[in-house]
């Protein structure tokens, strides 16, 4: 059979305890989803502030499809330039203190498209081990020579600068919050570097927009280094609940990017709902202070249990919280078993993260209770 080799691989993947399948969510997002009939806790979504099913947020979008229709038609070259677009990223820029912005249909289509717009086969993309693989696929697509330094190691990435000619292009690319671990970028330290050997900075702020910062600005907001990076992008799918992403930068930057940037000149539009939607969203967090402090408060308080309890939450300092468990087959075991104490909190395993570190990624929500966090806790005690 022409196509055997799929099923052979697939029992590879089954044997190694890699397979994936999808599971049916038949509720809205929340603390509390229904899953595969089942109603369970929600440990695992990237909805970080609970704004995914805000009625706000619905109303916003709903008022835009009765005024601007559903679709957008075309791509933003095109006519599918719309108001809400253009409002929007006059929003994202001054949120971000930037003076411009540019809105990209998702963060993978971003990564994707910024890279290879920036960089071509004479440049250099420096990039974290543990970067998100939409960076990767970004800088494959640039045919730009990838070098990846070993994660936060600012003293291996200063050795590399080093050593590169001062007439290449060099990009440095990093996540201000890694998705699988929970740490933070050494920001501060890689955008000094990075002005001494004269390297662009790009940053990833999926998991960090909304969350991090004074004002949900990200890590760049909370550490005051937005001068210092050259392209802040980020996304509108997790904490603010909707769908989407940016690029943040100067003028000159969304010029070239609208002109050069391949996933933004040659795809539709975002519905102009979404659009609506997403600055809604960005009013929302500008006020959130609270919500912040009380995903802070929980996620601290959920990493300190886990600790005294034995496990290793690596070294997480944000809503996101893994609990290492090395073996994937185990990992497996270990959701499915949360799963039927009613908590859906899932396994990680390679290629996500690195062979040997497979694990039960927990992120928690503003929105989760004390109650809810103590149900979490007990359950995993029955592990």
């Amino acid at each position: 059979m022409k196509m055997g080799f799929l099923q052979n691989d697939l029992q590879k993947l089954e044997d190694l305890g890699l397979h994936r399948s999808l599971k049916t969510l038949d509720s809205p997002q929340g603390r509390e989803i229904i899953l595969d009939n089942r109603r369970v806790l929600n440990f695992s979504s990237n909805d970080y502030l609970g704004l995914a099913n805000d009625a706000r947020i619905k109303a916003a979008a709903l008022e835009a499809i009765e005024e601007y229709g559903l679709g957008s038609g075309a791509s933003r070259l095109i006519c599918g330039n719309m108001d809400p677009h253009e409002k929007l990223e006059t929003e994202l820029a001054h949120f971000k203190n930037t003076p411009s912005s540019l809105v990209y249909s998702s963060g993978y289509m971003a990564n994707t498209g910024i890279i290879p717009a920036l960089m071509d086969r004479h440049s250099v993309v420096l990039s974290d081990r543990l970067n998100h693989a939409s960076i990767i696929d970004g800088i494959i697509l640039s045919r730009a020579k990838l070098v990846r330094y070993p994660h936060a190691d600012v003293q291996a990435l200063e050795d590399v600068l080093k050593n590169l000619p001062a007439t290449q292009h060099r990009l440095i690319v990093t996540d201000t919050v890694f998705s699988m671990d929970g740490d933070k970028a050494p920001l501060k330290e890689i955008v000094e570097i990075a002005d001494r050997y004269e390297a662009m900075v790009m940053v990833d702020e999926a998991h960090a927009f909304g969350v991090l910062g004074q004002h949900g600005g990200g890590l760049v907001e909370e550490l005051g280094v937005g001068d210092k990076v050259d392209i802040q992008m980020g996304t509108l799918s997790k904490a603010a609940g909707c769908f989407g992403a940016y690029a943040c930068g100067t003028k000159i930057l969304r010029e070239y990017l609208i002109n050069k940037s391949r996933s933004f000149i040659y795809t539709t539009a975002i519905p102009p709902s979404l659009a609506q939607a997403a600055r809604m969203a960005l009013k929302i967090i500008q006020e959130g202070d609270q919500l912040r402090r009380d995903l802070q408060e929980k996620a601290d308080y959920l990493r300190a249990k886990l600790k005294a309890m034995g496990f290793d939450t690596m070294n997480s300092s944000t809503a996101i919280i893994p609990i290492l468990v090395k073996d994937p087959a185990v990992a497996k075991v270990m959701s499915q078993h949360l799963f039927s104490q009613g908590i859906l909190a899932q396994a990680i395993r390679p290629p996500t993260v690195p062979v040997g570190s497979a694990r039960i990624r927990l992120t928690v929500m503003a929105t989760h209770t004390q109650e809810d966090l103590d149900q979490l806790l007990n359950a995993i005690r029955t592990l």
